[in-house]
């Protein structure tokens, strides 16, 4: 066949029909022809990705490479693989791609132009070519000739299965990167997470070259043109916070910060959905409609949704397109930040609803990345177990967390940006004691951070994180009470032990940064009584 498409320099020949960069329709079409997946009453197309429902992090390899050896920060995220494993997949994945119909992607990551990437997706399934088109820049209207040389390419192949005793691999999954080739591999998984994460994985190790600050956190901007980030891990509300019906949504997940302004990394959402509903989460729900990629929700015989079903996994998604969410900007940029929030959701009932941060206090927490695991989350945890991933993305961060946090602390310092630390979790108890802090009272604790009422309130230090907490919050109806977590707690000598268990955990987790760190920011940690 005639290889119009340049195919052949992959290794990939003798396919069939190729589809480049066909619409949303055309692909959901295509899709449904090909029995990849049924309709929803709302008119989004839902998939069923099998048993990989989420992420295989113990598959994803780099090639250690002459080019990007000293850059990477080599652990159990950042493992290494050799250039011949990578071959024997690539091979795999190309004569799977033989007698098949192919369709490209074109497009790009990264709205700024001075700092995107050109990106090729190649894949048998519409729906990963949908997926694409929705989480990805669109390329649609440039020259097609950018693609003929991209900056990076993705070969992925959902059903394509390694064989760990030909390959080398771990398993049948296998999501490997090789810089000097500017390729990626994602095999054996079709949950759609692993195409988005690969292309925001080399966007964290390419960035910084730039002087770019790569970001795993959410955006918005007020009517004022102030922009506010917002860093969490999942479970903590940061794209429930960042989709303000007052402000205008940037974006909900990855970001680049230059000296010109952030800029959203993606071209849509890829929202978790388990328990939505449209009078909670009104930008995201009215977003799954026809041209959105739905992921393991669960529907009923006449093709209602119920979002509140686990029947396939608690990591339900929707790739919905930045355009299909109200009050985004489509240009997906805005200026510096003025505010900065950390969320994290503390099932112990310990930090503060909201505190504001020192520089040296928000270099220590970025780095820190806390939240914590309730029961029924996952398997086996039956009560609150601390979680710390670095720069609240520790997954896809390929350098090492204290390079992000030096350019996160020299933003602060150039931008003169506000750093809060914002607990959308418990208070008054641990889970199972205290309870959870209401919606709109954290609503309102943002609020009056991005308006200004926040820095006239009246501070005190909290004895066990040296945290400053506002004594009270004016203009709200937050309860004076809630804001200090000791006050909240009936039995006060419970609050003293748990706090100190709590200061423990993030003590032993912050020991293998200390060596990077200045003392100045290792003293910005909580106090061991």
């Amino acid at each position: 066949m005639e290889d119009k498409f340049g195919l052949n320099k992959y290794g990939i020949t003798n396919f069939r029909k190729v589809f480049r960069n066909l619409t949303r329709t055309e692909l959901t079409e295509e899709a449904v022809k090909r029995n990849e997946g049924f309709f929803t009453n709302l008119g989004a197309f839902n998939i069923l990705t099998g048993k990989n429902t989420g992420r295989s992090p113990k598959d994803r390899f780099i090639v250690d490479q002459k080019s990007i050896h000293n850059k990477i920060d080599w652990n159990d995220i950042n493992m290494t693989t050799t250039e011949d494993i990578f071959n024997k997949v690539f091979v795999r994945a190309t004569a799977y791609l033989q007698e098949k119909d192919i369709f490209i992607y074109d497009g790009f990551v990264g709205h700024d132009p001075h700092y995107s990437l050109s990106l090729r997706v190649i894949t048998d399934l519409a729906s990963t070519a949908l997926l694409s088109e929705n989480v990805f820049v669109s390329g649609r209207d440039k020259d097609p000739s950018i693609w003929e040389s991209p900056d990076f390419t993705v070969i992925a192949v959902p059903f394509c299965k390694a064989v760990p005793e030909v390959d080398g691999t771990r398993s049948d999954v296998a999501i490997l990167f090789n810089f000097d080739k500017k390729i990626a591999i994602v095999m054996g998984s079709r949950y759609g997470g692993e195409v988005k994460k690969v292309m925001f994985s080399i966007m964290n190790l390419i960035l910084p070259e730039k002087n770019v600050f790569p970001m795993h956190c959410s955006a918005n901007m007020g009517k004022d043109n102030t922009t506010a980030l917002y860093f969490g891990l999942s479970g903590t509300g940061k794209t429930t916070l960042s989709t303000d019906p007052e402000r205008i949504l940037i974006g909900d997940d990855e970001h680049g910060w230059s000296n010109s302004g952030i800029f959203n990394i993606e071209g849509g959402c890829y929202a978790k959905v388990i328990g939505i509903a449209p009078d909670t989460d009104p930008e995201i729900y009215s977003g799954i409609k026809f041209g959105t990629l739905l992921e393991n929700v669960d529907v009923r015989e006449d093709r209602t949704i119920d979002f509140a079903s686990k029947k396939y996994t608690e990591n339900t998604r929707a790739a919905i397109p930045l355009e299909y969410v109200p009050n985004a900007k489509l240009d997906a940029t805005g200026p510096s930040p003025s505010t900065i929030f950390f969320l994290s959701a503390d099932a112990f009932g310990i930090l503060p609803p909201i505190s504001k941060l020192t520089k040296a206090q928000a270099m220590y927490y970025f780095i820190s990345g806390y939240t914590a695991k309730v029961a029924g989350t996952e398997t086996g945890v039956v009560q609150p177990i601390p979680t710390f991933s670095a720069c609240f993305g520790a997954p896809f961060m390929m350098r090492h967390p204290v390079e992000y946090a030096e350019m996160l602390g020299e933003k602060i310092s150039r931008h003169n940006v506000d750093v809060y630390l914002v607990n959308t979790g418990w208070a008054g108890g641990p889970y199972g004691t205290g309870s959870r802090i209401k919606l709109r009272y954290t609503r309102a604790m943002i609020r009056a951070a991005l308006n200004g009422t926040l820095k006239k309130a009246e501070f005190v230090k909290e004895p066990y994180f040296g945290l400053q907490i506002p004594k009270e919050i004016p203009g709200t109806d937050i309860p004076v009470k809630l804001l200090n977590p000791v006050e909240n707690w009936k039995n006060k000598s419970n609050y003293e032990i748990t706090a100190r268990k709590l200061a423990i955990e993030f003590y032993k987790n912050f020991e293998k940064f200390s060596d990077r760190v200045s003392k100045e920011i290792i003293n910005a940690g909580p106090v061991i009584k």
